[in-house]
């Protein structure tokens, strides 16, 4: 109760010092991250004050009630959900000092170079090569299925560093300048009509060994902190209320167009909402658990639940809108800075929520996270594990 007083006593110096009203968005959020009010989970000086992440909702609840301006999470969800806490945990003090605050302001969007055109489920198989130069590395080798690379202005990066060790263990983490003449962005339009996925080639792009996360070869482990925090963020990243959400969209439909239902709809409109709701409960439980540590496998398994029902209820709504369930609005090809599940018609969720069980993680490959890690089943059987990636077949 003391902390939670002196956070609103922080929240009210903070208004007091920066009327929301006349003071500009991003000088208030400048503002707001100096006074340790952004995250208050991490250390003081970086946007936090070292106080439990379950008091966040304090702070959340204080600003909002008095109309004060967010950071547009869902722009910058990557920078915020992913490298954010990667740099927190790996990066040096002259790092977090440079990144931490224009990342959380939104100044700088932030994109995610890790899956590759033959190197997707299998990740550590990358080919994209980073080979020393002085003080720099220099990176050749494409990815793909980039969001938001069209507006990052840095991309977190893992690329083979020594082709002479296991695949695992070739890997450096970096943090790449979206900007250098070296990188080209190209959009990938998908079956929305909208291009929000992109694949990027990197030339000769240079990237000091100042913007290296970790130790050299130790890429791997550093990514599996990003990895982790994607599928908790995914899954579970923000709370919603009771039939929040997609399922919230269909239950209004169900009860706005009573002659669109059928017994055989009712019994999975029920079903599903049953689910939801035990995986928004779950997703509860897990920010909890978040709050007292780092994310574990259990991210995976909500990520997991969360693309089925995903699928499952767009694909229901398109059902109980029959004809109307066919029409789709726009499908002009555009480069979208967010993806809005909720603007859109059903056409478009039904087709954007194929997407759910690809990217942050196939749903195949969470499946064998869950197998293993938390129900303790024996591994898959890995016969390229301990030989060099430079004489795995390709």
């Amino acid at each position: 109760m003391a902390a939670e007083k002196g956070l609103r006593e922080r929240v009210r110096e903070l208004l007091a010092e920066h009327d929301p009203g006349a003071t500009e968005p991003l000088d208030f959020l400048r503002a707001r991250f100096d006074a340790g009010l952004a995250w208050v989970h991490f250390p003081e000086g970086l946007g936090g004050l070292g106080l439990p992440r379950t008091e966040q909702a304090v702070v959340d609840a204080e600003l909002a009630a008095a109309g004060a301006p967010d950071n547009d999470p869902r722009r910058i969800g990557i920078g915020l959900g992913m490298a954010a806490p990667t740099i927190l945990r790996y990066g040096t003090e002259e790092q977090k000092s440079r990144f931490l605050r224009p990342l959380w302001t939104g100044e700088e969007v932030w994109c995610q170079l890790f899956s590759e055109p033959g190197a997707g489920s299998d990740l550590a198989g990358l080919r994209t090569r980073a080979v020393r130069d002085g003080d720099d590395w220099v990176v050749d080798g494409q990815k793909v299925w980039t969001s938001s690379a069209h507006n990052a202005r840095w991309a977190i990066l893992i690329a083979r560093t020594d082709p002479d060790v296991p695949k695992h263990g070739g890997i450096t983490y970096f943090v790449c300048d979206m900007t250098d003449p070296g990188v080209e962005v190209r959009p990938l339009r998908q079956i929305t009509g909208e291009a929000e996925f992109n694949e990027v080639f990197l030339s000769g792009v240079r990237i000091p060994d100042a913007h290296r996360l970790g130790d050299v070869g130790d890429g791997w482990r550093v990514a599996q902190t990003t990895l982790m925090n994607e599928r908790v963020a995914i899954g579970s990243g923000q709370a919603v209320p009771r039939e929040g959400g997609m399922i919230g969209t269909v239950a209004a439909t169900w009860r706005e167009r009573p002659e669109l239902r059928t017994p055989e709809l009712h019994d999975r409109l029920m079903r599903l909402w049953v689910e939801a709701e035990v995986a928004r409960l779950t997703g509860e439980r897990v920010r909890q658990q978040l709050a007292h540590g780092a994310p574990g496998p259990e991210g995976s398994g909500l990520k997991l639940a969360f693309a089925r029902l995903n699928q499952q209820i767009s694909g229901l709504e398109v059902e109980l809108l029959g004809e109307d369930g066919l029409r789709y609005g726009d499908w002009t090809m555009v480069r979208p800075q967010i993806v809005d599940f909720y603007g859109r018609d059903a056409g478009y969720r039904y087709l954007r929520a194929k997407g759910n069980s690809i990217e942050g993680g196939t749903s195949e490959i969470l499946r064998n996270i869950v197998a293993e890690r938390v129900l303790g089943l024996p591994s898959e059987p890995r016969t390229d594990k301990d030989a060099a990636w430079k004489d795995l077949p390709r």
